[in-house]
């Protein structure tokens, strides 16, 4: 696969970003399927990992209207200053791009009304209905350890790293023969 053929990918981190939820998006996404990713931050600059990896020169937020968008989890996105990207998100999604959040990543998605009557997980019900006030999805929230997909929004616990880089790959357009190799390979050590 190239460029030509997949959609380019756009990975938001806040100040304390998980590092384990996204990095097989980025690193296989680029390197085994020639996926375009980019990485951003709020008002662009540097943030640290929650295990203490800096990392610097961070563009702001610049979506292009062609990208999977996705929300690396952090605490950032539980706290009452978290980035309200609401309106971009709700823009992005209303031009067909594919909008995914993993762990607190999802509250945003929330926040923007874009989890409303779709299927949707977290990192469990509770934790949607205590950070979100006004979360009234509880019928469409499915409580798996995968990721769910579902009318261009892609949600996951933050336990599930290699089901969402799947279906982020799958938004992005890597094709259903090399996604079953790229499981396959992300969970041969779970056999």
């Amino acid at each position: 696969m190239d460029e030509a053929t997949t959609q380019p990918v756009l990975i938001v981190l806040l100040d304390g970003f998980a590092d384990w939820e996204t990095p097989m998006i980025s690193a296989v996404g680029s390197d085994f399927y020639g996926i375009s990713v980019r990485h951003a931050t709020p008002g662009g600059g540097e943030v640290t990992s929650m295990g203490g990896l800096r990392v610097t020169g961070l563009p702001d937020i610049a979506v292009q209207g062609d990208e999977v968008i996705v929300l690396c989890g952090s605490n950032g996105w539980t706290r009452p200053d978290a980035p309200d990207l609401s309106a971009m998100l709700q823009a992005a999604h209303g031009r067909g791009q594919t909008v995914a959040g993993i762990c607190a990543g999802t509250l945003a998605l929330g926040r923007a009304g874009l989890l409303a009557g779709r299927a949707h997980t977290s990192n469990s019900l509770d934790f949607l209905r205590q950070s979100l006030p006004d979360y009234a999805g509880a019928a469409d929230y499915r409580d798996q350890p995968q990721a769910v997909a579902d009318a261009g929004i892609i949600t996951a616990a933050g336990t599930a790293p290699v089901s969402f880089a799947a279906a982020v790959l799958a938004a992005a357009g890597v094709d259903g023969q090399q996604l079953a190799q790229f499981r396959a390979m992300a969970g041969a050590e779970h056999r």
